[in-house]
């Protein structure tokens, strides 16, 4: 016959279950946080990506030949503008969306079917929702990501009706 177990026994083991709880509660708000922060880095990507290509279409566009102002067909046009007889780079490489990981963007038409502005294809909600910048202060209070529109209007107003057919479907 075993003897009867003590009563520290059964107080050890309450503490042990005691313990891992407070751990893997401590454990799922690390989770969160780190979430948390790296999706504020990606929108930070975001941000800083966008711009480079709304400066990129922007150079691309201010730079025509002989005073002609068109925008590039295709995002490999900023990578090299073959409109010039030396090589012009307004951008150094395409870059991914930050939020969806993919190469492809959502791409914003000027009336000529050049591309105006890129978008990211994501329907994520954005953490932030204001504090932004002068040239972006058209994404505070947005749903999704895909509307976030990174891009360059030429200084020449546009005919009425026209800034809303630039806005991705929802």
């Amino acid at each position: 016959m075993s003897p009867p177990p003590h009563r520290s026994q059964g107080f050890t083991l309450v503490a042990i279950l005691f313990a891992v709880a407070i751990a893997g509660t401590a454990l799922a708000l690390l989770g969160t946080v780190w979430h948390t922060q790296v999706k504020r880095e990606k929108e930070a990507e975001l941000l800083f990506v966008g711009d480079q290509y709304r400066r990129a279409i922007a150079s691309y566009y201010q730079r025509g030949p002989g005073g002609v102002k068109h925008y590039p067909r295709k995002l490999e046009d900023l990578l090299e503008d073959r409109r010039f007889p030396t090589r012009v780079r307004h951008l150094r490489r395409l870059y991914p969306d930050p939020i969806t990981g993919k190469a492809e963007w959502g791409l914003v038409r000027a009336p000529d079917g050049g591309i105006r502005g890129v978008y990211s294809l994501s329907e994520d909600e954005p953490l932030k929702q204001s504090n932004f910048d002068l040239a972006n202060q058209a994404f505070e209070s947005r749903d999704q990501y895909r509307q976030w529109l990174f891009e360059y209007v030429d200084q020449v107003p546009a005919p009425s009706g026209k800034a809303a057919d630039a806005m991705p479907p929802k």
